[in-house]
Order: C-alpha cells, then structure tokens, then sequence
C-alpha cells in the first residue's frame, strides 16, 4: 500500500465515521433508524449531488478496494450478529397468526415481485434471466430483522403480542429469504461451480451435528472458568494481598478472550467455505451465527456481541453504508425511470402490507393490529441494502435499478414509524400502544388485551 493510499485510507474512514455518525444521530432524531442517516451519507457523497468527480477525488480508485475489504468484514460480523439474533426456536412456534402472516408476507411480495421483474428484464436485466426474477422477487420479499427489533424496542413493543409476532415472522422472513439469495446466487455464478454446490448440504449438516456440539462444550467450559474465577477474585478481595485473587480472574478474562477469538475465527471459515462452495461469504457467516448454542450457554453469545458488535456497528458497517450511497446515482433519471420507481415502489408496499394485513386477519389479528404489523414488516433497512449489494456484486442488477432499489429501501424503512403512528393510537412517553391483539382462536380463551408476553419464544 503506497502513501497516498494510505493517507486517502485513513481521512476517508475518518470522513465516513463522522458523517455517519452526524447524520445517524440526525435520523434518530427525526424518530427513523439510524442507518437511514448512514445511507444518506453516502448518497451526499456520492455523484448524485455533487457529481462524479467530486466523488473520484474524495474516494479514489486504488483507496476503494481497501475500503471495500473493510467493508466485507464488516458485513460478515453483521450477517453472523443477525444470525446469532435469530432463534431457530421460532420455527417450531408461533401460533396461527404467526403461520398465516409469515406466508402471505413472504409469498405474496415473491409472487409481486417476479413478475415486475419480469417486466423489467428487457430494460434493466443483467444475467440470467432467472436469476434476476429471484434476486427481485427475493428483494421485494425482504425485511430488516435488526433494524425491526430497534423499532419494536423504541416504540414499547417488546413484549407485546404486536412485537413478538412482528419479530417471528421477521426472523422466519429473514431465513427464508437467505435461503433463496443463496440460490439465485448459485444460479447466477454458472455451472463451473455446480459440482461444489453439492457440499452444501454436508457442510449444513457438519456445521449442525459437529461444530454446534463442540461450541456448546466450549461455551460450558468457559462458562465454569469464569465463574471458578469470580469466586476466587471474591475470595482474594477479604485477602490482605488478594494475589490469587487477582491473578484467577485475570485466567477468567484470558478464557473469555479466548472464546471470542474461537467464535471469530469460526465465523472467518465458515464465510470462506461459502464462498469456497460457490454461495457469496455472508451466508457462512449467518450460518456460524445461527448454529450458536442458545440453551444455556450464554458466554459464547454475550462474549462474540460484546467484544465485535461495537467495531462492526460504529466502523466497518457505517463504511458498507456509505459506499453502497457512493454507487446510487439519481442525477440523470427519466420519466420513465421514476416510473418505474413508482412501481418498485407500490409492489413492494403493497405485498408487504397487503400480504400481513389478510395473513394476520386470517390468524386471528384485528384491524388495527394485523395493520400495524404490515407496517412493521414493511421495514426493508439494513437487510435490503446487503440483498441489493449482493446482487450488484453478482451482476445481476444494472446501477439504475439498484438506485432506484436504494431508494425504495430507505422510503419504506423512513415511513415505518409514520404509519404506526397513525395505525395504533398511544399512551405513554415510550409510544405504546394502547391496545394489543389478543388470540381469537376457537375455543382458546381471550386474553387480555395488555396482556405481555415474553420477547422470544425460548
């Protein structure tokens, strides 16, 4: 790496972190999720505003692939975050609504989006034709898990029937919608890499039967170490020199920097192997995430948030932001580009809203709940912008249609908050509702409707 590379590395980090950070804070001031800020950043950078050479001169050529690499570990520790966060318990509960939402929230913006994508494959098709159909249909199906649970925190919603349900189906959206990406990417890399797509199943099951096992014992083991040591550290402190004390827990804190170091490391090759096996590396890193025990054995799950979420949500993410802004370019749009924005924009609306809204009715929902859900389950956010980097970086979409696909991400996420208001009348400074769905089951007996019910199905 030469000087000026270097130099133009560190200003632009830098630039990134307090721009993002600016204009984060500015969201969260406005009631929106931060990274609408952090993807606005970019697109203030970007050419869109102040053209093309403003943008090559602050982000050079040469500096971009090092931010780029910077950005894809960051991407990998957010993808193993939404991992760990997702309970695969979910899919073995939920209850009827849950069932009926998840399907026509995911089916109905399939079905919506594949055949506006079909419309549009003679314009803006790159690839194999059915690739792109999937990759669309995949897009208009997505929601933000993480950017979701912010939302439902902030609004007071965590334990409430409106919350958890919005959080399941998020979660069981998400996995679905990973599953398929993974697919259309496997669709789009060619058939020199079919052959090595047939590991994938034995790589799922040895990640489940070997590596998830040998965590759980890991976690234990740590586990025991750490509290071995904050006995002996309590026992140290009535000590005149409390040497032993202090030297166990300095062993406890050695254990737990240890695990994490284990879980960073699996994460690293998981991401590889995918990679290796022909799927883009965000899926080994998902996966690693998602296969860490729960049941227990929390040192493992607090020590890999604790120690690499803060690097990955206040650096390396905000640049993942920012470059995605850089590549949207809105300059030179037409009539009959914004006009296919409106119709991205009322096929993604309308499958999400309309699809939980009759899902949630179906279930048992009320009018105003099974609305409000629709709503929540409209949040595109963070998961739409790794769904569309993905894609750009298969080639599969051209850069119009990913700026136009930026844009719908970021207006469906901003109107999220608007619509609950509107939706769901509130009480109380923290914007809770003032009244939850309770089940209308037959033959189950009716809750109460400020009934709480627990964050997470465990």
């Amino acid at each position: 790496m030469t000087p000026s590379q270097t130099l133009y590395l560190l200003l632009d980090l830098a630039l990134i972190l307090g721009l993002a950070r600016l204009l984060g804070a500015a969201a969260r001031a406005l009631g929106q999720p931060a990274v609408i800020g952090e993807i606005l950043a970019g697109v203030l950078l970007g050419p869109t505003l102040l053209g093309a050479h403003f943008a090559d001169t602050l982000f050079p050529a040469d500096v971009r692939p090092l931010l780029s690499a910077l950005a894809g570990v960051g991407l990998a520790l957010f993808m193993f975050a939404v991992g760990l966060e997702i309970d695969l318990g979910v899919l073995r509960g939920g209850g009827r609504v849950t069932l009926w939402a998840t399907t026509f929230s995911t089916v109905l913006p399939l079905g919506l989006g594949a055949g506006l994508a079909w419309l549009l494959a003679d314009t803006h098709r790159q690839g194999p034709l059915l690739a792109f159909v999937l990759f669309f249909a995949v897009a208009m199906a997505a929601t933000a898990f993480p950017v979701l649970a912010r939302i439902i925190a902030d609004r007071g919603l965590t334990r409430t029937r409106l919350g958890t349900t919005a959080l399941t189906c998020a979660a069981i959206t998400d996995l679905l919608v990973w599953i398929l990406l993974a697919v259309a990417a496997a669709v789009a890399t060619g058939e020199d890499l079919d052959w090595r797509l047939v590991l994938l199943v034995p790589y799922v099951v040895l990640m489940i039967t070997v590596v998830r096992p040998l965590l759980r014992k890991a976690g234990g083991l740590s586990g025991r170490k750490r509290k071995r040591g904050a006995g002996f550290t309590a026992s140290g402190a009535s000590d005149a020199s409390g040497a032993s004390g202090a030297s166990d827990a300095s062993g406890a804190s050695g254990e737990s920097t240890n695990l994490v170091v284990l879980v960073l490391a699996g994460l690293l090759l998981s991401s590889a192997c995918t990679e290796w096996l022909g799927l883009h590396y965000i899926f080994g890193a998902f996966l690693f995430g998602a296969i860490i025990p729960r049941d227990g054995h929390t040192a493992l799950r607090e020590g890999a948030l604790q120690r690499m979420e803060p690097l990955s949500r206040l650096l390396l993410l905000p640049v993942y932001f920012v470059l995605a802004g850089l590549k949207v370019d809105l300059s030179e749009l037409d009539l009959t580009d914004l006009g296919t924005l409106a119709a991205i924009l009322v096929v993604a609306m309308a499958g999400k809203l309309l699809g939980t809204y009759v899902g949630a009715r179906l279930g048992g929902f009320g009018r105003r709940p099974a609305a409000a859900l629709g709503a929540l389950l409209n949040t595109r956010g963070l998961t739409e912008l790794v769904v569309l980097g993905i894609g750009l970086e298969l080639g599969l979409l051209d850069g119009t249609l990913y700026s136009l696909m930026v844009v719908m991400a970021v207006a469906t996420t901003a109107l999220t908050g608007p619509l609950l208001t509107r939706i769901l009348p509130t009480t109380g400074k923290n914007g809770a509702p003032a009244e939850q769905p309770a089940p209308t089951t037959p033959g189950a007996q009716e809750a109460s409707p400020r009934e709480a019910v627990p964050a997470t199905d465990k």
